[in-house]
């Protein structure tokens, strides 16, 4: 299964690099990512492979968000068909 991580908030040292340890310890791999920062505002998305995750779905969603709580920006993780049939034109 395929998702799609958001993370958004103000720029600061090591966001991608937390992210990318919490997602590595879950043995969750990255297949594409794209960062941006915009006038001091930090903005990546992520598409990820959760096919040998150690976790359930739900838990890699709490799990990015407590992240996100604990370095100051939103962290989202959406199943990539949910977010392909959100985002059709």
């Amino acid at each position: 299964m395929k998702g799609i991580i958001t993370v958004v908030g103000k720029d600061k040292v090591g966001i991608i690099g937390k992210v990318c340890t919490l997602l590595s310890e879950q043995e969750i791999n990255i297949l594409d990512i794209s960062q941006t920062i915009v006038q001091g505002y930090f903005n990546m998305m992520m598409i990820v492979d959760l096919t040998n995750a150690k976790q359930s779905f739900a838990q890699v969603v709490d799990s990015l968000e407590k992240l996100g709580t604990e370095i100051g920006v939103s962290i989202k993780l959406q199943n990539e068909e949910i977010f392909d049939s959100m985002h059709r034109i």
